[in-house]
């Protein structure tokens, strides 16, 4: 397969390319094992769904909208907190 060349500012390719020294690979590998690795909004999506399924399968767990968006916020909640926000 041919290699792309993408354009990012020298700051983002020298902290990337930091991180992969750290991991013990190249800049190239780097990226291409994180490209395999990372979910685009649709994969996690439908993930989610299928989390949602097994559960209501499992326990019955099946929460209404407003549920979800209250969960949901919650979360945002304590994931803000940690961070420090």
């Amino acid at each position: 397969m041919p290699d792309a060349n993408v354009r990012i500012p020298e700051e983002a390719r020298d902290r990337l390319a930091a991180l992969a020294a750290a991991e013990g690979m190249s800049l190239r590998g780097y990226l291409a094992r994180l490209a395999q690795t990372l979910l685009t909004p649709a994969e996690r999506a439908e993930r989610a769904e299928k989390a949602r399924a097994a559960l209501n399968e499992w326990n019955g767990y099946a929460p209404t909208p407003a549920e979800q968006d209250d969960l949901d916020h919650e979360l945002d909640r304590r994931l803000a907190q940690v961070a420090g926000r």
